[in-house]
């Protein structure tokens, strides 16, 4: 298809995204583990410096305030973080949130947890469990955690999130470090998994909730052609986060995640219908 002469990607199927999320969350499994055997006397020493919060983008979001007034970072924050934070806002304009969709390993053991719920209640009932209007009050629950974080970062200068947070818990669960109400968290975030995709991610997630506002104004989105669309509802029953692809011409839904689930062959089989694409569908 062409797009304003453009000519887009458009996967038959999306198998590159699984291979990248598993890469993802082998390399973060990988440095945590090496961190903390690093501690310890063992692991690999030029990689000690390597570990969860020098990796986090969402550090540097969290550090803005304390480093604008103060030139320091907050508590474990490295410069790493600030340099990630660019790329990934930088991607987020122009795919939208593919961090959450595509790398993110919170997300992807959710969305592999998922597969169970799936086989358990089939794809039909999976993911559409909790009502509608009750769903979307719950969606904005995440700015509300956003809000929080980033206040109780910038007045005590330390990582407070960490004690709830479900990625840090995840990729630390073996050592002392990580408190029962991430752990906690992270349980509740796995379990709903097998009810509702990504629950955290569409629920709670600050991070998501930032970079969902990309949604409204990046270059590339997911686009429906009216003309050819079967409006059959096989979109919004895929989509991780029943986002109705087939009533909108232009995806601008904060809680997309650039997963690219309404373009594959799977899903719509009529060629063309609904590509990532920037400008107009001829």
């Amino acid at each position: 298809m062409k797009l304003f002469g453009i000519r887009l990607f458009r996967p038959k199927s999306i198998w590159i995204r699984r291979l990248i999320q598993l890469f993802f969350f082998v390399l973060i499994g990988l440095i945590a583990i090496n961190h903390s055997l690093t501690e310890s006397g063992a692991g690999i020493s030029f990689l000690s410096s390597a570990s969860l919060h020098a990796l986090c983008p969402f550090g540097g979001v969290v550090s803005l305030y304390e480093y604008a007034t103060s030139g320091t970072f907050v508590q474990k924050i490295r410069d790493s973080s600030f340099v990630l934070m660019t790329i990934v806002f930088g991607l987020a304009i122009l795919f939208g949130p593919v961090f959450c969709g595509w790398v993110c390993p919170l997300g992807t053991v959710q969305e592999w947890t998922g597969k169970f719920g799936r086989r358990l209640f089939g794809v039909k009932r999976y993911n559409h469990f909790i009502p509608i209007k009750m769903d979307r009050v719950l969606r904005y629950a995440r700015y509300g955690v956003l809000a929080w974080v980033l206040y109780v970062t910038a007045q005590s200068g330390r990582l407070i999130f960490q004690s709830y947070d479900p990625y840090f818990a995840l990729f630390n669960f073996w050592t002392g470090e990580v408190a029962a109400s991430a752990l906690l968290i992270l349980g509740l975030s796995l379990g709903l998994s097998l009810i509702v995709e990504r629950p955290w991610c569409k629920y709670a997630c600050p991070y998501g909730a930032l970079l969902g506002l990309s949604n409204l104004l990046r270059v590339f989105s997911i686009r429906r052609a009216v003309s050819t669309c079967r409006a059959d509802g096989a979109c919004q029953t895929l989509c991780p986060m029943n986002i109705p692809v087939d009533d909108l011409k232009v995806v601008r839904d904060h809680q997309c995640i650039t997963c690219l689930e309404c373009t594959s062959e799977a899903c719509c089989p009529v060629k063309g219908t609904v590509v990532l694409a920037a400008g107009e569908i001829e």
